[in-house]
């Protein structure tokens, strides 16, 4: 059986080595778990993130804030944000409204490289 604890989002920035630094989140739907992507963000976009509500990510190809669903609709309102062990990366459980992909799928990770059975 797992345990929580309840982080600070100052222990949290502690874990940015800088202003620039990037960490890497994974973002998950609350009810089924499904792992929808990854992305980046530095203290500023967790700042936005904790204080709105709405995810919100560095784009490291457009070297920007970007917030989810800002121009496609795809919003993502967060559920939970969850700190790993190791301090070094985040969780995001999100609520999705429409596809989290800029493709168009549901998921970022749809192309499958190898499946038992298969």
């Amino acid at each position: 059986m797992g345990s929580s604890a309840e982080v600070s989002l100052e222990q949290i920035l502690q874990s940015f080595d800088s202003d620039s630094s990037l960490l890497p989140v994974v973002v998950q739907d609350h009810l089924t778990n499904e792992v929808l992507m990854l992305a980046y963000l530095n203290r500023e976009a967790l700042k936005r993130s904790v204080a709105t509500g709405r995810a919100t990510y560095w784009s490291r190809s457009r070297n920007e804030l970007w917030v989810k669903g800002e121009s496609s609709g795809n919003v993502q309102q967060i559920v939970e944000i969850a700190y790993d062990c190791d301090g070094d990366s985040l969780l995001y459980r999100v609520e999705q409204s429409g596809v989290a992909c800029h493709t168009g799928e549901r998921s970022c990770f749809f192309n499958i490289i190898h499946s038992k059975g298969q």
